[in-house]
């Protein structure tokens, strides 16, 4: 059985003010041209495909758009959808009937009553994909993975074709790098799960909500695909690929063979220096020296003591003018001297734009010197989903 695994598509996502619509539209077509290169049996999308619980109208019709594309590039393809925390699993339910016509397994949501044969999915000859949509833990069924495996194992009997897993989760200890708002026990906003939850059984494992593409078990069955491309300036370093991954398995038990195929990305995400900080003038030069003709998102990262030089968001406006690049901010670093330990950490207008409600909860919380547990983080995502479902109910598309 051959698959395309992608995940964390976050169509709609607006850079510091600015749309990224085109760009996720070359990324789109770039999925399209994969899977007429390769005729996968499956391509497997693990989650958060929205950018937000509530997106426009023009960014669903994007979505649909590129699926209808994806179908007619493959035909005979299977494309199996899961909601990632990111998303509203209702919204992914709500249309689950008539993309079923175009072979699409759109699954939004899961809970303790939930049929769990219902979360399998057969490719006659082929073999099986279990999809796993984001849930609460307390809205989780118990050992689901594990249980799902047994189901599956029923069914394949004597023939041994390959099982895959499709779920979107935290794992504990993953490389995070690129996600804000790290704890120990959870990373953008999702609880960390230990690897073994998962089980032993399936043959390949398709996660999504991290954001860097890398293995996770010694054999190779588990993988988070990471962003296509690049959703924030922390993910943008030297060793992070963005990719889909392209999954081959010929048989039960035996190991897949998983091929990172490269999504380029016409509008990059910049970092002013690449790597680090540096005094502002050294930073400014380096914008200056910038190609002209680079249709990219610009951050620039000043090392300060103090306050950053007066004028200096204006002299970089003044040369991003000159230039097709769009200047999003400029990041001022301090100074390691150990006089900011302890300090609340502060944000600029547009970064307290990009951080996530729960988040900032949390660290009103925290900073009240009370502990922001995993029940109250629950709690916490279930009130959003609520209001976001309510405003979706007074504005219906």
């Amino acid at each position: 059985m051959r698959i395309i695994h992608t995940s964390d598509w976050h169509l709609g996502h607006v850079l510091y003010g600015y749309p990224r619509e085109e760009a996720h539209k070359d990324m789109l077509r770039q999925v399209v041209h994969l899977v007429e290169e390769w005729k996968p049996d499956a391509l497997v999308i693990s989650g958060d495909v929205y950018d937000t619980m509530q997106p426009t109208v023009a960014v669903q019709t994007m979505l649909s758009d590129a699926l209808v594309a994806i179908h007619r590039a493959h035909p005979e393809m299977l494309i199996v959808c899961i909601a990632g925390n990111h998303d509203s699993g209702s919204r992914h339910n709500i249309y689950r009937t008539p993309w079923k016509a175009l072979n699409v397994e759109m699954v939004g949501s899961i809970t303790r009553e939930s049929r769990l044969e219902d979360y399998i999915f057969e490719m006659k000859g082929k073999g099986y994909i279990v999809a796993v949509p984001f849930a609460a833990d307390r809205f989780m069924p118990e050992d689901v993975f594990v249980r799902l495996q047994a189901l599956v194992d029923e069914r394949n009997g004597g023939s041994q074709l390959p099982v895959f897993l499709s779920a979107h989760l935290a794992v504990a200890r993953c490389d995070h790098r690129g996600h804000e708002l790290v704890t120990d026990d959870s990373i953008g906003g999702v609880g960390c799960q230990e690897l073994s939850v998962l089980g032993e059984g399936y043959d390949y494992v398709a996660l999504g909500h991290i954001h860097r593409y890398q293995r996770l078990d010694p054999d190779g069955r588990v993988y988070y695909s990471g962003t296509p491309i690049a959703v924030s300036f922390e993910e943008v370093y030297a060793g992070n690929r963005h990719c889909v991954l392209l999954v081959e398995c010929s048989g039960h038990g035996l190991l897949p063979t998983v091929t990172p195929l490269e999504i380029s990305n016409p509008s990059p995400l910049v970092n002013i220096p690449r790597e680090g900080a540096a005094p502002w003038e050294e930073v400014r030069d380096e914008f200056a020296r910038y190609p002209a003709d680079i249709p990219s998102y610009i951050r620039l990262n000043v090392e300060v003591e103090g306050m950053l030089p007066s004028g200096a968001n204006d002299e970089a406006v003044a040369i991003a003018r000159e230039k097709a690049c769009m200047f999003c901010l400029i990041n001022a670093v301090r100074k390691d001297n150990g006089l900011q330990k302890g300090r609340a950490r502060t944000f600029t207008t547009a970064e307290f734009k990009q951080l996530d409600t729960v988040d900032v909860a949390r660290m009103w919380i925290e900073c009240k010197g009370d502990t922001f547990d995993d029940s109250m983080r629950e709690i916490l995502e279930e009130v959003k989903k609520d209001v976001m479902l309510d405003a979706n109910d007074e504005h219906p598309l």
